[in-house]
């Protein structure tokens, strides 16, 4: 942080506020940058996950559905109405499954938060330094 002096010129100060003002553009700027990097990276990598998962899962699944209609059908159940069941059930939570994945995809907004907390802080810093920079009793000190 620079050191007070009050014997600068006008020039001097404005030159010392845009000189401090554009180091902070630049600083903010790199921390939305890595932010959203940060952001993205795990996003890519959720969904690579993701997709791997459901490779494996969905015949591992039909397989499992097969040995539902199976163990239905050796239960007394014919097996129209044995895959009747099997499919409605696996509809019913395949629906729950994609509601809930839609939730969180919603509720997962890629926008650089700390950045805009940091923001913040320095809006408010600023105007406090700016309010004491207008205060006489501050100068005489």
């Amino acid at each position: 942080m620079a050191v007070a002096d009050f014997n600068r010129s006008i020039p001097e100060v404005l030159a010392d506020a845009m000189n401090q003002f554009t180091t902070l553009v630049r600083k903010e700027s790199q921390l939305a940058r890595a932010e959203m990097s940060e952001k993205l990276g795990d996003l890519a990598l959720g969904i690579g996950l993701l997709v791997g998962g459901a490779v494996l899962l969905i015949p591992a699944l039909v397989i499992l559905l097969e040995a539902a209609v199976n163990a239905l059908i050796d239960a007394g159940i014919g097996a129209t109405w044995a895959t009747l069941i099997v499919g409605v059930v696996a509809l019913a939570m395949g629906g729950v499954l994609l509601a809930l994945g839609i939730g969180r995809l919603r509720a997962a907004r890629p926008v650089p938060e700390r950045t805009i907390e940091q923001l913040q802080r320095d809006v408010e810093v600023a105007k406090q330094q700016v309010r004491n920079d207008d205060d006489p009793k501050l100068r005489a000190a």
